[in-house]
């Protein structure tokens, strides 16, 4: 059966270099259009429209809100129609709610602009892992899954950088309107170069397309059938999953969404927004970093558990590291906090190609939508419990305790989690 292995390595090379590009670019622009109101939050937006730091935070994790209560439909439809046209719409409807975000004059339109822009995002990660599950074998997917999820530090990496700027030259309604175009210009070219599955393209060959499909429904086989998406809900991975992504995402997103307003407090006298930009920029370097290495070596050795829990048990100890070293030794809390970011995205390709090794297709994808909406419940208690808890205690120490503590229990959740290896047998080897 080996021949089938290594066969799987050379099957079109070239969809790596046509879908990956689409893949990242798509992600990236949903992930502009999230983060970049931690810059507003940083550069006058609640001093302009009179917010209070209690309903900034809940401003800043709204948008979670909608984005927890639509992952599952949004996922249901990319999995029984079509991954293209709901990516296509929302494409359009991303961009159009970011721009308008630099047009609102009060809190409550601010509010409902949060709001939709989750709703209306909801769709995009499960749609995407359906989507590469299509294209990508198991051997790849640890890696194809971080092309994608590589979109949001790279993304935050520059846009921390070009946001800098623009509130600097023009304010940050002006970063919000300009930063909302792209995604609508997008969704045109998303529509032109996108077909959902490989049999529907005319750039790869027939064999290429039947070696391919041959593949994938192999690699079906050898999973436990499982009847319907309540089934699937219900078994004990998938809770545990939910329960550990709920944790993980309380770090990453007290992070993403206060990393500026916290390098802004506690840096030093005069630091202006492009610093804050350079500065918020690095910790999504190493995260790159981290990400790609982290993914190659997971679908190299075949153990995504591996991957995921030795690097968040890093993150938490950064965080609690920051915490112990103080406000008053900024550049030691900031090379802590670097050191946590890269932690914490670095798992990010290992997990998500954990769900698909142990569900069949049929309910592989609301699997992952449900273990993304917890994530963004856990994003939305993260987001709107640091910035409370930064405003309340007037420095971001107590979130990093928050934060630390978050990760152990992913860590903790991560290790208990039953590999579905033995399920995959059949696969690498019909034995008797």
């Amino acid at each position: 059966m080996k021949s089938h292995s290594v066969s799987s390595n050379t099957i079109a090379p070239k969809r790596w270099w046509y879908i990956m590009p689409i893949v990242f670019i798509t992600y990236s622009l949903a992930y502009l259009d999230r983060a970049n109101f931690s810059f507003a939050s940083a550069a006058g937006i609640n001093d302009d429209l009179g917010i209070t730091k209690g309903i900034s935070s809940l401003l800043g994790a709204l948008f979670f809100l909608g984005y927890f209560f639509f992952q599952i439909p949004g996922a249901m439809y990319a999995e029984r129609r079509s991954v293209r046209k709901l990516i296509f719409v929302c494409l359009i409807l991303w961009g159009g709610c970011a721009s308008l975000t630099g047009m609102v004059s009060n809190i409550p339109a601010l509010a409902a602009i949060r709001f939709v822009l989750g709703i209306v995002e909801a769709a995009v990660m499960p749609a995407m892992l359906i989507y590469i599950s299509n294209w990508f074998t198991k051997s790849e997917r640890s890696r194809a899954n971080t092309f994608l999820i590589l979109g949001n530090p790279v993304t935050v990496l520059w846009m921390s950088v070009v946001s800098g700027y623009l509130i600097q030259a023009f304010g940050w309604r002006e970063m919000f309107i300009f930063e909302g175009i792209p995604a609508v210009i997008w969704a045109f070219a998303w529509w032109v170069l996108v077909k959902d599955k490989p049999s529907q393209v005319g750039w790869l060959s027939d064999a290429e397309k039947s070696a391919l499909q041959a593949q994938l429904e192999q690699e079906q086989q050898g999973i436990k059938a499982v009847r319907n998406y309540g089934e699937a809900f219900r078994s004990r991975n998938v809770v545990l999953l939910c329960m550990q992504y709920f944790c993980w995402s309380i770090g990453v997103y007290g992070f993403v969404l206060w990393l500026p307003s916290i390098i802004r407090g506690a840096g030093t006298a005069g630091m202006g927004m492009v610093e804050v930009g350079w500065l918020s920029s690095v910790p999504y370097l190493a995260a790159t970093i981290a990400m790609i290495v982290v993914s190659w070596a997971s679908d190299k050795m075949q153990n995504r558990k591996l991957f995921v829990w030795p690097l968040l048990l890093i993150g938490a100890m950064a965080f609690l590291g920051s915490w112990l070293v103080g406000a008053d030794h900024f550049w030691v809390s900031y090379t802590l906090l670097v050191i946590a970011g890269a932690a914490m995205y670095a798992p990010y390709g290992p997990f998500f190609a954990i769900i698909p090794e142990m569900l069949p297709r049929n309910v592989a994808g609301g699997a992952m939508a449900l273990i993304n909406s917890m994530g963004a419940l856990g994003s939305f208690v993260g987001s709107w419990f640091v910035g409370y808890l930064n405003g309340a205690t007037g420095s971001p120490s107590a979130s990093y305790i928050f934060m630390g503590v978050a990760l152990l229990a992913s860590v903790w959740l991560t290790l208990i989690v039953k590999p579905a290896r033995n399920q995959h047998v059949p696969v690498a080897a019909h034995h008797a």
